[in-house]
């Protein structure tokens, strides 16, 4: 029996993988190559694209730089607080008190200055003022029966039928009788005036924010504050600031006030600044004065944006500020042309840049792309920018 002998070609399926090894290479030949063009987008576009090389030969990558300059920038601080009434008015009972018999307002309503917002029974004080009130009518009567006394002793004095010493005594008798009615009709307007204070009356036009009585509780001077009202209705919100943001605050500095769970922003000022801070939390009050809006609801919880002053800076685009665990930092073209890592310290984020506060002075050059794949002490070649504004 004949045996034929050969090789096997192996061939593979349709639909059958590549083999492990290969799918490997085939991912590692892809990842090679788009660093490659990463790498050439950078810096080796050739001297076509602005690079250069030195006199080694060795290729520079093309590096666009700016100058920035000094910008004045708006300082905003961000802080937050909680909204309340500019003057936050406790009313109570200015009287003796008594029975509730009617209360007249409810809160969010809005009062004229007197206006009454809660009546209190009266009828023991009617009753005691209609007493003085006759008893200034009885003193009047004996003042005017005193008075005609006198009189008639003094055309009789000089017919020598009385003494000059009892023309004295009824004299004496008539200015008491006065007296008396003085001391009734002043009892008489001291009741009415204690029952004028019977009723509860807004010190002032404002708006009423909270009621704590009710008809028929019985009120007296220890009952406390029965409503609270916001003089003139003004509003404000008690911003908690650090003492370094409350430095450059002034008094009439912008801001904007967003109440929490709202989109809408309200438009206010600063109109006081606390002159002491917490030792505690180090903080200090900047009291923001808001009109008044039904979104603005005192005890609530706020943020607002504050325009504390303006300051000269160098801005710069985001692109070339830079960060890790140090901080932020920029790259700056020194001494020929090699990049030095300069810390830096932001300010609050402009619309049109990031102001630097503290490591720049705005004349060096400063690197404002693919500062990411430079090392401290790389030649490039810087390629200039017009400082934009």
């Amino acid at each position: 029996m004949n045996y034929e002998t050969g090789s096997i070609t192996q061939e593979r399926l349709p639909g059958v993988e590549a083999p492990p090894s290969r799918r490997k290479f085939l991912i590692a030949a892809i990842v090679v190559a788009v660093l490659a063009v990463v790498g050439w987008a950078v810096f080796g576009r050739g001297e076509s694209d602005g690079a250069a090389k030195t006199a080694s030969g060795e290729q520079l990558a093309a590096i666009s730089v700016m100058v920035p300059g000094r910008t004045v920038v708006a300082r905003d601080v961000t802080t937050t607080g909680s909204l309340a009434a500019r003057r936050d008015m406790p009313v109570g009972i200015a009287g003796e008190g008594g029975l509730v018999t009617r209360v007249l307002v409810e809160p969010g309503q809005w009062v004229a200055a007197g206006q009454v917002l809660a009546t209190v029974d009266r009828s023991v004080q009617t009753q005691t003022a209609a007493s003085l009130a006759a008893q200034v009518s009885v003193a009047k009567a004996d003042a005017d029966l005193a008075q005609a006394e006198l009189d008639r002793a003094a055309q009789l004095v000089d017919r020598g039928f009385i003494s000059k010493a009892d023309l004295q005594r009824r004299a004496a008798t008539r200015d008491a009788a006065s007296a008396r009615v003085k001391v009734a009709q002043a009892s008489l307007g001291e009741a009415r005036a204690r029952n004028g204070r019977l009723d509860i009356r807004a010190p002032t036009a404002g708006l009423i924010l909270t009621r704590q009585v009710e008809p028929g509780q019985i009120v007296s001077s220890g009952s406390g504050a029965l409503f609270r009202m916001a003089q003139n209705g003004q509003m404000e919100m008690r911003a908690q600031m650090s003492e370094g943001d409350l430095q450059g605050l002034r008094v009439g500095s912008r801001a904007t006030v967003t109440p929490v769970g709202s989109t809408q922003s309200f438009p206010g000022e600063v109109w006081q600044v606390s002159p002491v801070i917490d030792p505690s939390t180090r903080q200090g009050i900047a009291r923001i004065a808001v009109k008044y809006d039904p979104a603005l609801r005192p005890g609530g919880f706020a943020s607002a944006t504050v325009t504390a002053g303006s300051a000269s800076e160098p801005l710069l685009p985001e692109s070339a500020v830079l960060s890790d665990a140090t901080g932020n930092f920029v790259y700056v073209v020194g001494k020929d042309d090699k990049v030095e890592r300069r810390s830096v310290k932001t300010g609050e984020g402009a619309d049109n840049g990031i102001p630097i506060a503290e490591g720049l002075n705005g004349t060096e050059r400063v690197v404002i792309s693919a500062g990411a794949f430079l090392n401290p002490g790389q030649k490039i070649k810087p390629v200039l920018q017009a400082r934009k504004g």
